[in-house]
């Protein structure tokens, strides 16, 4: 994938403007495609355990985009983010084996109606470099059960490792 899938991954679920973060950001692939989308008067909180991965996500930023943040914690504890307008989780869900209690938290960092973007791919089936990845199908019936509506898939992209990926908005109910 390049930075043109990373974008049209999520451009159907992103509005211009407002307060974003993303869990599990790493080097920024997504970041960087948030930020080109949400443009100049968004924000976005990037994070992610690996500082050193949030230090390469900084220098990798362009001008003209959301003004980004970086925050080294880790996504599946509480942190001190709140009355986000959208969430992206791309490609880090998967790293996690019992994803309720981390969708309970992204919960409650959203505003009412806010959103959450997962990018995920699109199998039940994982390995040792993606050990619980979670199917559309699969992920809608996950989202239903942890407090969120209107599940839509927004694109797709082949991938070589595991089939195709997929995004989904899913939305504070």
């Amino acid at each position: 994938m390049d930075h043109a899938d990373h974008v049209r991954l999520l451009r159907e679920g992103v509005t211009r403007g407002g307060t974003w973060a993303d869990l599990g950001a790493g080097t920024g692939a997504f970041t960087l495609a948030l930020a080109e989308l949400v443009g100049p008067s968004g924000e976005i909180v990037a994070v992610d355990r690996d500082r050193g991965a949030l230090h390469e996500l900084e220098r990798a930023l362009r001008p003209g985009g959301a003004t980004v943040r970086t925050l080294g914690a880790d996504f599946t504890k509480p942190i001190a983010v709140n009355s986000l307008d959208g969430v992206v989780m791309a490609n880090s869900l998967h790293f996690v084996r019992d994803k309720s209690p981390v969708l309970a938290l992204v919960h409650t960092m959203l505003k009412p109606s806010g959103r959450l973007l997962l990018v995920e791919y699109d199998t039940d089936n994982g390995n040792p470099y993606v050990p619980h990845p979670l199917s559309f199908e699969t992920w809608r019936a996950l989202a239903d059960a942890s407090g969120f509506t209107g599940t839509r898939k927004l694109a797709t992209v082949p991938s070589r490792f595991l089939g195709r990926i997929y995004s989904a908005e899913s939305l504070r109910a």
